[in-house]
């Protein structure tokens, strides 16, 4: 059985440096991840997921600064690498499946000029062998007449089949993990069913770890071994899918997870988390940041500078107030 973590982020915090003045983003995140594995990284925007996975390949913006931690993938740490070496990871051992593929394929090249382009840039492959790789990535991510399909602009695909396509040239060079960054949210609802399942299919297929965000607590579900709830730039909570859904703790793993449209529920508004995330200029330090958005519990719930505490095995919480947490539309002691 496999025991040693194959990616390990080690109290990560980065800061942005804008007018001479510093801004933390993401303050000591830890996770660990073993090969094959999923990993479910949830929170609204601008609770700092995507600054997270995108600094494991460096592709932050110029002036974001990694202030602290370690970045160790297969006990290397990609941190202190240069932009040569990095560059012998990135797309390669760790490949990224963005957003929107409209912004990532390029309009004015075929689907197959792309994809040929992506796979000879990892593997010693000819051209004719790259364009035969191309239509069975096609095939594997369920694109039907692929050797007709390849041929076509991104334009001419639907939103979900550019993620296909996104996803085909994220495992052409067979990666060892794959992030994939928000793929579902441009998608209606069925299709992104279709991606996630498809994601889930790959995953079995060719044995790569994932790490999976997303703003939607339910979309990770069927898919994370293990979830990492973000809020402000820091983990709140963490464990694996089973926990944080049978014994969520935090109050905003609770709210999220309060926040899902339940079958069985005929009437009334759907329940919402008050308030907004705080922009990084305003984020509350020492203190509960979650505090302002369940005021109406004491004060003295929230610890001061609360730490991430493992209350049972694998199971990490900050913050007290979970101890004394309840739903606002409960009764208190009900």
């Amino acid at each position: 059985m496999e025991t040693e973590n194959m990616l390990s982020v080690e109290n990560l915090s980065i800061d942005f440096v804008s007018d001479k003045k510093s801004i933390r983003a993401v303050e000591n995140v830890s996770f660990h991840m073993k090969k094959g594995e999923v990993l479910g990284i949830v929170g609204e925007s601008g609770s700092g997921k995507s600054v997270t996975v995108t600094s494991i390949l460096k592709l932050l913006p110029q002036n974001a600064r990694y202030s602290e931690g370690k970045v160790l993938f297969k006990e290397q740490d990609l941190l202190t690498m240069n932009e040569r070496d990095i560059r012998s990871i990135r797309g390669k051992e760790i490949s990224m499946i963005f957003q929107d593929p409209m912004t990532s394929l390029n309009p004015v090249f075929t689907v197959e000029n792309q994809l040929v382009e992506a796979i000879r840039l990892h593997q010693k492959m000819s051209k004719k062998e790259a364009k035969k790789e191309a239509v069975r990535l096609l095939n594997l991510v369920g694109i039907k007449d692929a050797e007709k399909r390849v041929k076509l602009y991104p334009h001419e695909f639907s939103g979900g089949m550019r993620q296909r396509v996104m996803i085909a040239m994220a495992i052409s060079s067979a990666p060892s993990l794959l992030i994939a960054d928000e793929p579902t949210t441009a998608l209606d609802v069925t299709v992104q069913k279709q991606i996630i399942d498809l994601l889930k299919d790959l995953q079995a297929k060719i044995d790569t770890g994932v790490i999976f965000i997303t703003h939607d607590l339910e979309v990770v579900a069927d898919i994370a071994d293990n979830i990492m709830i973000m809020y402000a730039g820091e983990v709140v909570e963490s464990g694996s899918t089973q926990t944080i859904f049978e014994k969520p703790l935090h109050p905003y793993t609770r709210l999220l997870i309060n926040a899902i449209p339940k079958e069985n529920k005929s009437s009334g508004r759907l329940p919402t988390i008050e308030g907004n995330v705080p922009s990084l200029a305003d984020i509350p330090r020492g203190v509960c940041r979650f505090a302002d958005r369940i005021p109406w519990i004491d004060a003295t719930a929230h610890e001061e500078n609360p730490q991430l505490r493992e209350v049972e095995a694998g199971h990490f919480v900050r913050c007290t107030c979970y101890k004394h947490f309840h739903l606002k539309e409960e009764v208190k002691g009900g």
